[in-house]
């Protein structure tokens, strides 16, 4: 039976204090859920409307619609919630011979969400966030990525710093922005970091002198028409998948 002090708990992770304070984050819904559960994180309890299905080690609560209505924040609840353990992250870092994506200050949280899922449908190697990009246990990121939070490394940290780290190794770094080399003729590796701006500002100028390459998607729209940009998350799957179409990686 849920108690008061575990949906005071639950909601308590909604924000990003109490994610901190316990440790732990929210995952909704059947496919999540088993995702997590499937995953090797740790999982410490979960509650469902359902029958109680066995995750040995798993505490399994179940509860009412009522109450799960207490527990949950989506419009129309599945009836399966998880609370999973904040693992330790560890050092972000970039190395030689694989592909990343780099967000400065990506802050949406759907937006985030949705950047993961991509990294993870084309196979690529981990995210590295900017210290101020939404927190990837929000859950709104969580729910975007599907499941695929378990399976791509998301990191924080000194975005300059591992720039610049990574051109004193010599992996290319690519940057999306406007007036830059169209990214259907540019010159691509197969290796390096793409990073992605601000959804409004784009990257930020410190980051954007340590770009080695700057990519821009152009429009096909008749001139004067058509939107003003795309979404970043958009964006980024448009080069990430060029990337892959040009060097069959």
């Amino acid at each position: 039976m849920v108690t008061r002090a575990d949906i005071t708990l639950v909601q308590s992770l909604f924000d990003k204090k109490g994610r901190r304070e316990h440790g732990l984050f929210v995952v909704e819904g059947r496919k999540a859920v088993g995702e997590a559960l499937a995953s090797g994180w740790t999982v410490e309890r979960v509650y469902t409307t359902g029958a109680a299905t066995d995750h040995p080690g798993v505490p399994v609560t179940e509860v009412s619609p009522a109450q799960f209505e207490r527990l949950s924040r989506l419009k129309s609840p599945q009836g399966v919630l998880a609370l999973v353990r904040i693992p330790e992250q560890s050092t972000p870092h970039f190395d030689p011979g694989r592909l990343y994506i780099a967000l400065d200050s990506v802050q949406d949280p759907g937006n985030l969400g949705t950047i993961i899922r991509i990294a993870d449908w084309f196979g690529i190697d981990g995210i590295v966030c900017s210290i101020d990009t939404a927190d990837r246990f929000n859950p709104k990121v969580v729910q975007a990525t599907m499941g695929s939070l378990f399976r791509v490394p998301v990191r924080y940290g000194d975005l300059a710093g591992l720039l610049q780290a990574a051109r004193d190794t010599g992996l290319p770094v690519y940057g999306a922005m406007l007036g830059g080399e169209n990214i259907y003729t540019a010159r691509l590796r197969p290796s390096g970091v793409i990073v992605m701006g601000n959804e409004g500002n784009g990257i930020s100028p410190g980051i954007i002198e340590l770009l080695g390459h700057r990519l821009t998607i152009p429009s096909f729209a008749p001139a004067g028409e058509g939107a003003e940009s795309l979404n970043v998350a958009v964006s980024a799957a448009v080069i990430v998948s060029e990337f892959h179409r040009r060097t069959g990686q």
